[in-house]
């Protein structure tokens, strides 16, 4: 079944079985300077900008918010940021989720690849494209982990973890989460607005929340090597730079995201899309948080 071309080479890293839990073990454990510049340690990657579901609760149930374009990211963008991230000696995780479902792009296997040699790399899919080899090639192709998000009901639970066995991959490698409940338990999601952009269920106010971590630890890189401060933009409001035009690092410390940056440490969601936002910024990264408030010499 192994397609030798795809030939796992890259040790997995240790198994994180809660989602939150995962993600606080790979954002706050450990913190990396680069310059002594805390660098991020979750990236999100858009790379296909189109979805085979349409989800109540997502953007992209309104086409007139957020049309498929069918945009694909290309291996050359991939190449860059794998070359910029390991110039700065990064050791977080990269996510391909975003604003479509990963695994419809043809390239996602050599994507993963080539990421995987800076980053771990996870993949969030619906997984309705999935089969035993795809897991497989997946696993081979050094993906750390595959999310999966399951809509339909508990029935795919046993149908995933039979393909999951048939895959010949450790079962700690596929984690699912159920995300087939009703409006009445809000999908079995923390709802957000998406600055501005949803409002179904029950959700906070805007205002409610007023510092946020997100662009002191994360980023967004679009198809096109846009970088938006965080994955709540759905409107794509809020570019700070391209990765085929600048390097990742001169993005990260640019002018545009340390404004935004600092403003959120202190608690201040001044400028668009963050007025618009209703997202709680402070369950990750209290570390880089911590850190960048040192370097901006804030006390808030």
């Amino acid at each position: 079944m192994t397609d030798q071309k795809f030939k796992r080479t890259k040790k997995l890293h240790k198994a994180i079985k809660l989602n939150l839990k995962r993600r606080t073990v790979i954002v706050d454990d450990e913190l990396v300077f680069h310059k002594n510049v805390p660098i991020p340690s979750w990236i999100e990657l858009s790379i296909i900008d189109v979805c085979n579901r349409s989800c109540s609760f997502c953007p992209k149930a309104d086409p007139k918010i957020a049309p498929n374009t069918y945009q694909k990211m290309t291996m050359s963008l991939i190449e860059k940021l794998t070359n910029d991230l390991k110039k700065i000696n990064y050791r977080g995780s990269v996510t391909l989720c975003g604003y479509g479902e990963p695994m419809l792009h043809k390239d996602v296997f050599k994507m993963s690849k080539k990421l995987a040699e800076a980053a771990f790399v996870e993949i969030v899919s619906n997984g309705d494209t999935l089969k035993p080899e795809t897991i497989n090639k997946l696993y081979n192709s050094n993906v750390n982990k595959l999310l999966l998000s399951l809509y339909d009901g508990p029935e795919q639970l046993t149908k995933f973890k039979k393909m999951t066995e048939e895959a010949k991959v450790p079962s700690d490698f596929v984690i699912m989460r159920d995300r087939w409940h009703g409006s009445d338990e809000d999908y079995g999601l923390k709802l957000t607005n998406r600055t501005g952009t949803i409002n179904i269920g029950v959700q906070d106010s805007i205002g409610t929340f007023t510092y946020c971590n997100y662009p002191s630890y994360s980023v967004l890189i679009d198809w096109n090597g846009d970088i938006f401060l965080c994955p709540q933009d759905w409107q794509r409001k809020m570019t700070t730079g391209n990765i085929m035009k600048d390097d990742f690092f001169d993005i990260w410390t640019g002018s545009t995201i340390s404004k935004f940056r600092k403003n959120l440490l202190e608690g201040k969601r001044c400028d668009k899309p963050c007025t618009e936002c209703n997202a709680e910024g402070t369950v990750l990264g209290k570390n880089h948080a911590e850190a960048w408030k040192k370097i901006y010499k804030t006390t808030a």
